[in-house]
């Protein structure tokens, strides 16, 4: 066994994280630290991808923030991750949907898979 793939197992921990992919619409609840002061924030949108393995495994996220398309990467074992929420569990036929940028409006639906 590598020393590299010993110290992952060993010190990073793991969280307990629902399953989700690539479509489904998810509310992910995070630290900020300004100054002395901590406060939780979220951002709430759709899973483009997830991508990579073990340590280094991260997920991207795409919302709407008035009419302008915000993403945001967050590694799978942020330390400030509090809670991960799926709101909707949606219905896509690829494990990245990069083609969602270029959608708008009703177009950019995606059907929500029933479970």
């Amino acid at each position: 066994m590598d020393l590299v793939q010993f110290v992952q197992d060993e010190f990073v921990g793991k969280k307990d994280l629902p399953e989700f992919a690539a479509g489904d619409t998810i509310t992910v609840y995070y630290k900020i630290t300004e100054g002395e002061k901590t406060r939780t924030q979220f951002f709430r949108g759709v899973v483009l991808q997830r991508r990579g393995s073990g340590v280094t495994e991260t997920f991207t996220i795409r919302k709407m923030s008035g009419n302008v398309g915000v993403e945001r990467i967050f590694p799978v074992n942020l330390p400030a991750i509090e809670k991960i929420e799926i709101n909707k569990k949606g219905k896509v036929r690829r494990a990245r949907i990069f083609y969602q940028r270029e959608l708008t409006g009703k177009a950019a639906r995606i059907k929500e898979r029933r479970y």
